[in-house]
């Protein structure tokens, strides 16, 4: 149908949720606001959906939530029932109306008679990925748009091993949601009927303690923290979220006693009123914190986005400013860290692996190098880190020991399969203890290891597509780059080119050679310096991000080469 006949569907609705009638009332006059909400159904994939809040087929409302969960529900029930029964997970964040999709949610996995576990309050992703392992549940549902402004929210999904579902079950999700057309037709349960037939159940306690005692775990050091991070100056700011709520007890529990919570960020506000974007890669998310920092004589500064997946942190320069680290930072200097520690202590394992994107830094590849210990490149999306940790615990071959994606998310103990900020916080402290018992910070720290390894630099730039001709748009870049393949950029040689589309990595010289990871739209350049420059479209938004990493003898020099690098490609891409 016409974007005219959707919008007219809805418009004619009687029993209309009142709020979203007041809504729709709102864009009446608005011929872009409804071409919008209605021209096409919300796009929902390997990590479900996520989009700004609003009527209509798509934006993120009670309707298009309830089409989603039905999709879930008829994946679900053409398992067995023993695997239904063991019901759904469910969490959410602090945006507006997270809760009632939450519970939404719930009511239309009820009305196919599958149970579902929802928290009492909001709770991180991370948490929600224990959850399921924890209570061992079919899959899990996690309401948060992560770090994207207020008018965000999203609906994402999580299979048995807590990890994001694989493509082959979210395509099949996929498809069930599609077969869901009618959004006003689904049925939905009562949620009284469903607490008294114990088909919806309430957690929050029973849940925060298991895993708050597994993030006990992630330490290496216990008297390290006793003798200097207990007196070590923390800032943490969870940014209006999630993190609010367990961030500060894991850091107790850890043993670090002397940190401060921003406290104008440690109210749970769907407005985000300190921050426009709730994104700890943003400077602008630490402006509190340093101000704070400055005042109390911080070592360290930590965020974590709204729903507590992606850690950020400044940290503590000689003349007292404060300097952000990037996520290709804080995941070399935690990777380090705990090649080293471990190292120390013995423990160690020979068929100790590490696994990253292929579109995060080097510099951890030889890192993991000078340790013996093997890196593992997966593409971008933490499903396929956890994909990685299922294959080592079934086949017994690796360990796992640290896996992260440049974009400020990392994993230490795999007693969660997805990114996890509140256990990354808890070992940043105990790193960042551990160097100032040298008398360093954690900036030292960095330096330390591009002295030793080298200066990389990376730098991630996107180019937006917003509109219905967005993805048209995406897909026709995508196809100049293929079709009309650079041979070079600023001056230097494409000496290899990965094509994970058809999984083929082509030599200069023609040969080419297999690559052994799924099939995506993703296309990486090997340049004759060493330096690497990737090109994807994000799977979240409507948007093709660029990926450039290169290393040098100086940090200036390799800051100069990745601008160069970053003009050549901004000229090449306006020229297509």
């Amino acid at each position: 149908m016409s974007w005219q006949e959707n919008y007219q569907v809805w418009a004619q609705q009687p029993d209309l949720i009142p709020y979203i009638k007041q809504e729709l009332d709102a864009i009446a006059t608005d011929d872009a606001a409804k071409q919008a909400a209605f021209t096409a159904p919300m796009s929902f994939g390997t990590a479900g959906m996520r989009g700004v809040m609003g009527p209509g087929i798509g934006q993120m409302n009670v309707y298009t939530v309830r089409q989603a969960t039905e999709g879930v529900a008829r994946y679900l029930d053409t398992l067995d029932d023993a695997a239904k029964q063991q019901g759904v997970a469910i969490s959410f964040d602090s945006r507006y109306h997270s809760r009632e999709f939450a519970h939404e949610a719930a009511h239309v996995l009820g009305a196919h008679h599958i149970p579902s576990y929802v928290f009492d309050d909001m709770r991180p992703t991370p948490e929600l990925s224990f959850a399921v392992r924890h209570l061992q549940t079919a899959m899990g549902i996690m309401i948060t748009a992560s770090h994207n402004p207020k008018q965000y929210n999203g609906f994402k999904i999580y299979g048995p091993d807590g990890g994001q579902m694989p493509p082959k079950a979210s395509d099949m999700i996929t498809d069930f949601v599609r077969s869901a057309k009618d959004v006003f037709a689904i049925d939905v349960a009562d949620e009284t009927q469903l607490r008294s037939n114990k088909l919806l159940r309430i957690i929050g306690e029973d849940v925060d303690q298991p895993y708050l005692q597994n993030v006990e775990s992630v330490t290496i050091n216990s008297e390290l923290i006793r003798s200097v991070g207990k007196t070590m100056k923390l800032i943490y700011t969870p940014l209006h979220g999630t993190g609010k709520v367990i961030g500060e007890r894991a850091l107790r529990g850890a043993g670090f006693e002397n940190f401060t919570m921003v406290p104008e960020q440690a109210i749970a506000d769907p407005e985000f009123p300190t921050v426009p974007f709730p994104n700890p890669e943003f400077s602008q998310a630490f402006d509190m914190a340093i101000a704070l920092g400055k005042k109390e004589g911080a070592d360290l500064l930590v965020a974590t986005d709204p729903d507590a997946d992606r850690l950020g942190a400044a940290v503590r320069q000689p003349n007292g400013d404060y300097q952000l680290l990037t996520g290709n930072q804080i995941a070399s200097i935690l990777l380090a860290y705990i090649l080293k520690a471990r190292k120390q202590a013995g423990q160690l394992p020979s068929d100790g692996r590490v696994v990253k994107s292929i579109v995060s830094t080097e510099l951890a590849t030889k890192i993991a190098a000078a340790y013996g210990v093997e890196m593992k490149n997966v593409l971008t999306g933490f499903k396929f880190i956890a994909e990685q940790i299922h294959q080592y615990e079934t086949a017994h071959d690796h360990t796992f020991l640290f896996g992260f994606e440049e974009s400020y998310g990392y994993l230490i103990k795999p007693f969660v399969r997805d990114k996890d900020a509140i256990q990354s916080t808890v070992l940043l402290a105990e790193v960042a203890a551990d160097y100032k018992q040298r008398g360093m910070t954690l900036y030292d720290g960095i330096e330390e290891l591009y002295a030793t390894y080298g200066y990389f630099a990376e730098k991630t730039t996107f180019e937006e597509f917003p509109g219905v001709d967005g993805a048209d748009q995406m897909a026709h870049l995508m196809s100049e780059f293929r079709e009309n393949a650079p041979t070079a950029f600023a001056g230097n040689q494409i000496e290899a080119v990965e094509d994970f589309s058809t999984s083929v990595k082509t030599l200069a010289d023609g040969t080419t050679s297999s690559i052994d990871l799924p099939q995506s739209n993703v296309l990486k350049y090997w340049l004759s310096d060493g330096t690497w420059i990737c090109i994807r479209p994000s799977g979240t938004e409507p948007k093709v991000k660029f990926y450039i990493g290169t290393s040098d003898e100086t940090d200036a020099a390799a800051q100069q080469r990745l601008a160069t690098y970053e003009s050549a490609l901004k000229q090449y891409v306006a020229s297509i």
